[in-house]
């Protein structure tokens, strides 16, 4: 049975847009503070627990998001991707562009709940705030990794801000680079 891994970027007052200033929250990059070396260490990150997933799972504006910045870039996390089994919840996408996606059409919870049925190891999510909402409320998310960065932006989207009931979570690891925070949290 499969594991469901959720890694965010956040502000430290919870907003998780967008961190490279492409999308909506303001027109700048969260990294723009960082020195070079934690810039590194942060795509670093990304790479590392990217490697070795068995599966990414998206929403359908995540992987609109994503797709073309990494479907045929050239990146190290492109080109990781790339040969990664991909899974996007849409009721309104029917041609995926990026290689080896599956378009998942049904009930969020139902479809999530037979992924980790069917892979053995760990399906990460990357952003997909509404998906992750969801998947929390039916109990399927497994391991939370967030990426704190040292903003107060006061406005965005958050990715909890819709939860109705308490979930428990424990710290699993707390690691630092320079003013940026890494959290693992576990159920």
């Amino acid at each position: 049975m499969g594991q469901i891994v959720v890694f965010e970027n956040i502000t430290i007052d919870g907003v998780m847009q967008d961190p490279i200033g492409e999308e909506s929250v303001g027109a700048f990059d969260w990294r723009d503070n960082l020195s070079a070396a934690a810039n590194e260490e942060w795509i670093q990150r990304i790479v590392h627990d990217t490697r070795g997933v068995q599966a990414l799972l998206f929403g359908r504006r995540t992987y609109e998001f994503f797709g073309p910045r990494y479907a045929d870039g050239t990146s190290p996390v492109a080109e990781l991707t790339r040969s990664i089994p991909k899974y996007v919840l849409s009721s309104t996408l029917t041609d995926p562009s990026w290689t080896n996606t599956t378009v998942l059409n049904g009930d969020a919870a139902t479809e999530v709940a037979k992924l980790k049925a069917k892979i053995d190891g760990t399906i990460m999510i990357w952003a997909s705030s509404l998906l992750v909402r969801e998947l929390v409320g039916h109990d399927l998310i497994d391991e939370v990794r967030l990426v704190v960065f040292p903003l107060v932006i006061g406005h965005g989207t958050r990715l909890f801000s819709d939860t109705t009931d308490a979930k428990h979570w424990h710290l699993a690891a707390t690691d630092t680079v320079e003013d940026l925070v890494y959290l693992t949290y576990r159920r």
